[in-house]
């Protein structure tokens, strides 16, 4: 069992940043995939970044890439999404999930926990 609490999120105008952090419950959170999904209104949940368990693969989002850098801290139980150059298409309810075998990580439904979601607003 793992629990995922997400904060950071915040008000930011464009070209702005963000840190997102998401802290895991479990002494198992080191064997869980994590990924970083986001919902705006009347849209589905779409991918924006994933980490395999070791950290030594990653994967984004065409819509993010160079833009946003995924880590993760075993020790510490935390996964991390640092956000740069923000535009206000990335406003949205950013959730974190994880995904214990990490085969499809940019998959909505291989996800097994999911946080409660944190707000993102970009003004133009």
């Amino acid at each position: 069992q793992v629990q995922l609490v997400e904060s950071g999120g915040g008000f930011v105008q464009a070209g702005g940043s963000l840190r997102l952090s998401c802290a895991a419950s479990g002494r198992t959170f080191s064997s869980y995939a994590m990924g970083w999904f986001r919902q705006s209104p009347g849209k589905e949940r779409e991918f924006v970044a994933a980490i395999s368990w070791s950290g030594g693969s990653t994967y984004y989002a065409d819509s993010v890439k160079g833009r946003f850098t995924i880590s993760r801290d075993n020790a510490k139980n935390t996964v991390n999404l640092q956000m740069n150059s923000l535009k206000p298409e990335d406003t949205a309810v950013y959730y974190c999930a994880a995904d214990l075998f990490g085969r499809r990580p940019t998959v909505v439904d291989v996800y097994d926990y999911w946080g409660q979601g944190t707000q993102v607003t970009v003004s133009s």
